[in-house]
């Protein structure tokens, strides 16, 4: 079954897999955010993380490349009284628009292949608006030993020094490290080993 087939798959079932709650690190990035502008969550699936950016005051984007994911992205948007406009595309060929967000989220989107994972965020620099707002968050290799959620593939996983290599161009750069009980549907359930960052381009 390839990735597309199997993520479909995934997100056929009527419950919500990642759970209808926006992420708990872009939660609390949330005195980070504009009061107005443009946001594009990235790999947002069924749209929790998208559907929260909107009901922060954004105009959101929300990408990604299952339609039964975006189908359920659009009926929680609705269920919680905010617009937000799907894009089905994939990542690994998207055509980043050059200056055109205000934030971006990343939101475990470790299904990305290693070796275009740097081609990925140097394209979310180049989407950001000068002084844009990247938010990411993932699993960092500990979470193997863990095996609550995630990639099983270490290459797929962060680690601080290669977040720091990945980042090293960026301004105002934090990282965050720690390991939590994340509660986020059947998908992401358990203690976790997380790394974030918060980061402008």
């Amino acid at each position: 079954m390839n990735d597309f087939d199997r993520w479909q798959t995934r997100f056929a079932s009527p419950d919500y897999v990642f759970g209808t709650e926006p992420n708990e690190f872009l939660v609390r990035c949330k005195p980070l955010l504009p009061k107005s502008g443009k946001a594009l969550a990235l790999a947002d699936g069924e749209g929790r993380n998208g559907v929260w950016l909107a009901q922060q005051g954004l105009d959101v984007l929300s990408v990604d490349f299952s339609p039964l994911a975006q189908a359920k992205a659009r009926s929680l948007a609705a269920a919680r009284g905010v617009a937000i406009t799907c894009a089905e595309l994939d990542l690994s060929t998207y055509d980043w628009p050059a200056q055109s967000f205000d934030v971006i989220a990343d939101i475990f989107t470790q299904f990305t292949p290693p070796h275009q994972r740097a081609a990925k965020w140097d394209g979310a620099r180049r989407a950001l608006k000068p002084g844009g707002l990247l938010i990411m968050q993932g699993y960092s290799v500990k979470q193997i030993e863990y095996g609550t959620g995630g990639p099983r593939d270490p290459a797929h996983l962060y680690t601080r020094a290669l977040v720091e290599a990945a980042f090293a161009g960026w301004n105002d750069v934090h990282i965050y490290e720690d390991d939590a009980v994340i509660r986020e549907g059947s998908g992401h359930s358990g203690m976790s080993a997380l790394i974030g960052l918060t980061a402008r381009a």
